[in-house]
């Protein structure tokens, strides 16, 4: 898989626009200003492709890149920002219960959390989601690199018994900012998509 060959192809709004495909699709999710575009962007080697947006909230959409004609890599919107109306929290409920009525369109779950901190109830009903649809998960516990190495264990058992992840759910310190294990989760990616394929 040519990481580079990336190409963005829609965003979708409504359960309508989703992309039904034969397509293997990585689905990353995590809550408003955790870093989900920057582990992206950092995936694919580029610095702005998947938007960083400066206020929390504002991807609102189910973002769909092509990478190398073989795989989506799927953007879910955000979660968990206060300031977001009640009527976009709605629309963005709905759409999740669409997008995950379709279980089988998931072919690697990415969820995102931060490292520094436990686990919201977000992420919690985030979790519950993907493990609900039968997908292999993995989380990744970015922003790494502002953990102190004496904490990173502990704070990953935290993540893993406040998400409920059994054993072998994969939980990956990472770090977008430096890159840290990056090659880590393109390994997993890969794998997943080989898996899919077989």
């Amino acid at each position: 898989m040519n990481i580079n060959n990336t190409e963005f192809i829609k965003s979708a709004a409504t359960a309508k626009d989703l992309i039904e495909s034969p397509v293997p699709q990585i689905v990353f999710s995590g809550k408003s200003n955790v870093g989900k575009s920057s582990v992206i962007n950092r995936l694919l080697n580029r610095k702005s492709f998947a938007r960083v947006s400066s206020s929390p909230g504002k991807t609102i959409h189910v973002n769909y890149f092509l990478i190398d004609g073989k795989v989506y890599f799927v953007d879910l919107p955000g979660y968990g920002y206060a300031k977001v109306a009640k009527t976009e929290r709605s629309r963005w409920s709905k759409l999740m219960e669409e997008f995950f009525l379709q279980p089988d369109h998931i072919t690697l779950g990415v969820m995102i959390v931060d490292s520094r901190h436990k686990p919201t109830a977000d992420d919690i009903t985030m979790a519950h989601w993907f493990k609900a649809s039968g997908c292999e998960l993995t989380v990744i516990a970015n922003k790494i690199d502002k953990v102190k190495k004496s904490a990173v264990e502990k704070n990953i058992t935290v993540i893993r018994e406040t998400l409920e992840l059994n054993n072998e759910t994969e939980i990956i310190a990472f770090s977008a900012e430096k890159g840290t294990n990056r090659n880590i989760l393109l390994d997993k990616i890969e794998q997943a998509v080989t898996n899919w394929s077989q």
